[in-house]
């Protein structure tokens, strides 16, 4: 299988073609041929990106904000990036904030907006990631009442919020900042934003969406969505670690909360790292096209759809978010399940799982990658946060196994996953 070739150097050649090299894996820690399915964490970076960073920091390597023509060069190709990033996403090149990724702008967004209000309430879903979390906490510090929005048991907002204007009320004085993630990394489920932001809009309330899993799945306009300012980063769609960016909506109010040489139009001080910046934009128009190409959807539901169907006809196995085979609003390659021993049906932990399917040559995770690292019980139990919020037990929340695709993988690659996964139940289960 071509898929399976060695790739020709210690960094994998994960490129855009149809059927690319997997990871070549051949340094000690890792297992060779592995199958890459945690693109929620991170994805490898495409040989197109790359190329492209490679020629910026070869031809542009200075600092920006330099004089002399070295700066200028790097300023100009900085410039370009953020103009080409505005064009792909339907914005000004004015409303484009580079970030260090997304939870530095997620930062930016809700700290930075907030500051230039009177303390008052922040609303926020139950199944928000960490990096909102953390911003949230800091606004109570300060003063601000937080609210975290109940969501059912599929992750989604619940919906008596939209019913006899239960909403509009929460958006009512001292309500003055709302945040949601639109899609959910734990359990794939796709926030109806457009829907809260249009209510937001009518209430006069700056409306911030954590986009981060969203870009590069879907098309993305912001121009056109109700929407103030929107998170996203590179490593989720095949670009570099270390960038990101918030889009700002013109005339919206932001204070920077890094300090120092006044870059980003005084929003966020920092040497602006450009072959970063030009990486981050390779890997929206490799999205972009792939989304074009397919009339503007993700090639990847399908192979997550077929695998869904070969999953769930193993017992034990309970899928858990939006189920897209009724239209459920899930991410696009994005699978989550509950895991149960076939035997006895009691949950097996999702951390233990991980590693008997590293053992088997699959690379998944049990939950969101900023949240690993709490510490777990001697059984290997760690409730996920999300979906206890969801209403699951403990013993079921801690269950979770999450398998993200991207255009790395070849259809043959999943033929395995069901007896892989088997196998890896009876390991956890046997202790």
């Amino acid at each position: 299988n071509p898929a399976h070739a060695p790739a020709s150097s210690a960094t994998a050649a994960w490129g855009s073609d149809p059927e690319p090299p997997l990871m070549d894996g051949r340094s000690p820690t890792r297992r060779p041929a592995a199958v890459y399915l945690d693109a929620c964490a991170t994805s490898p970076p495409a040989t197109e990106v790359l190329e492209a960073m490679a020629a910026v920091q070869r031809d542009a390597w200075a600092n920006p904000s330099s004089l002399h023509g070295f700066g200028l060069a790097a300023a100009e190709a900085l410039e370009r990036s953020r103009l080409q990033v505005a064009e792909l996403l339907g914005c000004d090149g004015e409303e484009v904030v580079f970030t260090s990724g997304g939870s530095e702008s997620i930062h930016l967004a809700l700290l930075g907006a907030a500051a230039g209000l009177e303390p008052g309430r922040l609303l926020i879903s139950a199944v928000e990631h960490p990096a909102t979390f953390a911003a949230a906490r800091q606004l109570e510090e300060r003063g601000w009442e937080v609210v975290r929005l109940p969501v059912n048991q599929a992750g989604l907002l619940d919906e008596a919020l939209f019913e006899q204007g239960g909403l509009e009320r929460w958006l009512e004085a001292p309500t003055r900042l709302v945040s949601l993630i639109w899609g959910q990394s734990e359990v794939g489920s796709r926030q109806p934003i457009e829907r809260v932001g249009r209510l937001c809009r009518a209430a006069s309330i700056v409306f911030h969406v954590d986009a981060v899993q969203v870009v590069g799945h879907q098309p993305v306009v912001f121009r056109e969505l109700p929407v103030d300012l929107l998170s996203l980063t590179a490593h989720k769609l095949q670009g570099p670690r270390g960038i990101g960016a918030l889009l700002v909506r013109n005339g919206l109010n932001l204070a920077a909360q890094i300090g120092g040489g006044g870059q980003e139009r005084g929003r966020r001080a920092g040497t602006e790292p450009v072959a970063l910046a030009a990486g981050l934009v390779k890997a929206v128009q490799l999205a972009d096209q792939r989304l074009a190409a397919h009339n503007g959807h993700d090639p990847q539901a399908a192979s997550r759809d077929a695998l869904l169907t070969a999953l769930l006809e193993r017992p034990g196995l309970q899928l858990s978010g939006p189920d897209p085979r009724g239209g459920g609003p899930r991410l696009p390659h994005h699978l989550s399940l509950l895991v149960q021993d076939p035997a006895n049906g009691e949950p097996l932990s999702g951390r233990r799982l991980v590693q008997a399917l590293w053992r088997e040559g699959f690379a998944v995770s049990s939950g969101s990658a900023c949240s690993s690292g709490q510490a777990a019980d001697p059984h290997g139990l760690s409730p996920s946060p999300v979906l206890q919020a969801m209403g699951y037990s403990d013993a079921v929340a801690s269950s979770g196994l999450r398998l993200s695709l991207g255009p790395w993988l070849h259809p043959d690659d999943l033929a395995n996953l069901p007896d892989a996964l088997d196998h890896a139940r009876r390991a956890v289960s046997q202790g």
